[in-house]
């Protein structure tokens, strides 16, 4: 909520709580062929039949209308071909993706703000026919065998396409998709044995995987250009064994004057996985001086530096300097609320993948359940303090002293929900900003020292070991 006397305007929380409709619906038709795949399509049960016929009812009023109903036939047969398996998994793609977009209405009429659509690029030709068929054939071959069906020996038939497909830049996106999913699925294998199968997420990369295999299904439109200030925000951090992300969100104010808008700055690098919490600043930060503009609460000054329709700035130091002081929640109360939003790109329009900027003000905190709700204008807001790293000072505790805050609204499980950004707290009378990004720059914070310590011991014998193997 953005007090009206100072910019903004009321964030209306009530809509976030009111029930979207056809939302329950589509999702149960997601699950029911998502448990289809559980047990796989060569020689499916009258239970598994009637879970593919289910995705294809819920897409009978569309263009997928019917090559979803024929491929939810053959499936039940056994006799599901590639091409089918690609119809299903479209079908269960643009229910997602519909579930998306019905979501993102509600946000934007909770928040008020305009959205900016972009025009899908026309596909490109590709010489990469082949392989991409490679891919589609493992794939489906996964569909027939089903999860409970995976051994090492299918799902090593992903590592030849994945060869193949690191060798053109143009297919690095799917290589790393297929990479990554044949290498959760080996670590489960065998399949028949698993106590639990992460069903949802596995059919989500499985559907990804399958679409991207069409032409011109990963193609994007050519990045713009920004120029002019951009206003830090706060800082998401990704975490895994073997990598780790900052992600910033920020407000972009053109030189040119036309209209602010949102949008993202990431860096990734690989880690080791003795490497975790404060540790990973150290990997990131030379690979981005953004991230000291956060820790030092500055703006920067873009010229020329590339962005993408969906907001994403293809960050590049030469093309960005510091700039001014920049208070992130100066920006959230007045620039904030005029910014305009990017639509997500079609392939990307996924519940999973809602992460908008919002702030909330004037609030009050409780507690219910073990879990933190903001009671915003009378409603209440589920705040997700799961999500807050690790790497920065931001505590639980912080936020539930807070008054303010800067932070994503997200859906899962069937609810909105804030992960903070950074709080604002009262301190013997003053307002004190606390950000997860504090120490992404450097930190003179005790704790934060103690942490980058470990992290600096752990690096240097991490680099001593693999200098002796070097040597060796």
């Amino acid at each position: 909520m953005v007090p009206a006397d100072q910019g903004g305007g009321v964030m209306r929380t009530a809509l976030l709580t009111d029930p979207v409709d056809g939302l329950d619906e589509a999702l149960a038709a997601v699950d029911a062929f998502d448990r289809a795949l559980v047990g796989g399509l060569l020689r499916p049960q009258p239970a598994q039949a009637a879970w593919a016929a289910e995705l294809a009812d819920a897409v009978a009023g569309t263009p997928l209308a019917s090559r979803a109903a024929e491929a939810a036939g053959k499936a039940a047969a056994g006799a599901a071909g590639e091409d089918h398996f690609v119809a299903l998994a479209a079908a269960r793609t643009a229910l997602l993706g519909a579930v998306h977009d019905a979501l993102m209405t509600r946000v934007d009429e909770a928040t008020g703000r305009a959205r900016v659509e972009d025009a899908a690029p026309p596909p490109a030709e590709r010489r990469t026919a082949n392989v991409s068929a490679a891919a589609r054939s493992w794939l489906s071959d996964l569909a027939r065998a089903g999860w409970q069906g995976i051994d090492h020996e299918l799902v090593s038939g992903a590592a030849q396409v994945v060869s193949a497909m690191l060798a053109d830049p143009a297919l690095r996106r799917q290589a790393t998709l297929l990479d990554g999913f044949a290498a959760e699925l080996a670590a489960s294998c065998p399949g028949a044995t698993l106590e639990r199968i992460p069903v949802r997420r596995w059919a989500d990369l499985w559907s990804r995987a399958m679409l991207l295999t069409l032409p011109g299904a990963a193609e994007v439109s050519a990045p713009g250009t920004a120029t002019g200030r951009l206003l830090p925000l706060g800082v998401d951090v990704h975490e895994h064994a073997t990598a780790a992300q900052a992600q910033v969100h920020a407000v972009f104010e053109p030189a040119d004057g036309t209209t602010p808008r949102l949008v993202r700055a990431a860096v990734s690098v690989p880690k080791p996985d003795t490497v975790v919490g404060a540790g990973v600043w150290q990997l990131l930060r030379p690979h981005m001086a953004l991230l000291a503009a956060v820790s030092e609460g500055r703006s920067m000054d873009l010229s020329g530096m590339p962005v993408t329709a969906e907001g994403d700035l293809i960050w590049n130091d030469d093309q960005a300097r510091p700039g001014g002081p920049a208070d992130a929640f100066a920006t959230a109360r007045v620039a904030m609320a005029a910014a305009t939003a990017a639509a997500a790109a079609p392939l990307d329009r996924h519940p999973a993948r809602i992460a908008e900027p919002v702030f909330l003000e004037g609030y009050t905190v409780r507690e219910e359940d073990g879990s933190l709700l903001f009671e915003v204008a009378g409603h209440p807001v589920a705040v997700d303090t799961d999500r807050i790293p690790t790497a920065g000072p931001l505590t639980p505790e912080a936020v539930e002293a807070s008054g303010a805050c800067i932070g994503l609204l997200r859906w899962d499980a069937g609810i909105f929900s804030v992960q903070p950004l950074a709080v604002e707290r009262t301190v013997r009378k003053k307002a004190v900003a606390v950000h997860g990004g504090g120490w992404a720059g450097g930190t003179a914070d005790k704790a934060g020292l103690r942490a980058e310590k470990a992290a600096t011991d752990a690096v240097t014998v991490l680099r001593e070991r693999a200098g002796r193997l070097l040597r060796k």
